[in-house]
């Protein structure tokens, strides 16, 4: 097709049985995509909006179940492999070319591509960590994917108070220590931080992951959800198996 790039080594991995998507060892999907898609809950009414959406895997989720999708997803990507993916997944993965939209742009200049004010909800599984903070990763796309090379939280925000109706939703995922980050990026382009939920492995160990979500023009008031468990009794916890949609911890 048309603006493809070649994908020389690629697979689809199963998401329901309508619905495949496309990877590659450069551009795949990991748990806390999967807890964002579900912490983000969608309406079918909505317009969604992914950024850095990668192989589009946090919005593909939302279509397992194409009754309770939202009316209609762009998924935003700078990286011309992972948008050649997405389109590969349109093609021949199962996802609706009418509701599902890949949208090849760095998310710091979407004036003039997504209209502003239109969205019920952004979505961003940012890259965790900031400018200077530990080892660069060997790879462009690792770099742009796990540090701030290329946009900062702060960028995150800016797209998303521009994309949003008044009352619509941010959410994200992140580290527990970028915490203060993320409040203090969303309060300053006028999203009040409104839900908050940690991720712990065990209820012993510490959280490796929070979900925040924030609401455009929104009064202050941060409700703090109960943790959510990856491990349960026999393997993952039944929270885990519902998000994946197994019955079974065998089945994971």
């Amino acid at each position: 097709m048309k603006g493809w790039i070649k994908l020389d080594d690629f697979t689809f991995e199963p998401l329901a049985e309508h619905l495949r998507l496309c990877v590659t060892g450069t551009h795949r999907f990991g748990t806390d995509a999967f807890l964002l898609s579900d912490f983000a809950a969608p309406r079918r009414r909505d317009t969604v909006c992914d950024l850095g959406s990668g192989c589009g895997i946090i919005p593909a989720l939302w279509f397992r179940n194409p009754e309770d999708a939202p009316k209609r997803a762009y998924a935003v990507e700078v990286q011309e492999l992972a948008v050649t993916q997405m389109k590969r997944s349109l093609q021949d993965g199962g996802l609706p070319d009418s509701r599902f939209f890949p949208v090849h742009a760095d998310l710091r200049q979407l004036k003039g591509r997504l209209e502003g004010g239109s969205f019920d909800l952004v979505t961003c599984n940012p890259p965790y960590k900031a400018v200077g903070d530990g080892i660069l990763s060997g790879s462009d796309a690792d770099r742009i994917a796990r540090h701030e090379t290329l946009c900062a939280f702060e960028d995150v925000c800016d797209a998303a108070s521009y994309l949003l109706k008044f009352g619509g939703r941010l959410c994200v995922c992140q580290r527990p220590e970028r915490l203060a980050d993320l409040i203090d990026g969303m309060r300053s382009r006028g999203m009040e931080p409104k839900r908050l939920r940690f991720v712990h492995q065990r209820p012993d160990a510490p959280p490796w992951l929070l979900l925040l979500e924030g609401r455009k023009g929104g009064k202050p008031f941060l409700r703090v959800d109960p943790p959510l468990l990856i491990e349960g009794e026999g393997g993952f916890s039944q929270e885990v198996l519902r998000i994946y949609k197994k019955e079974q911890n065998h089945s994971l």
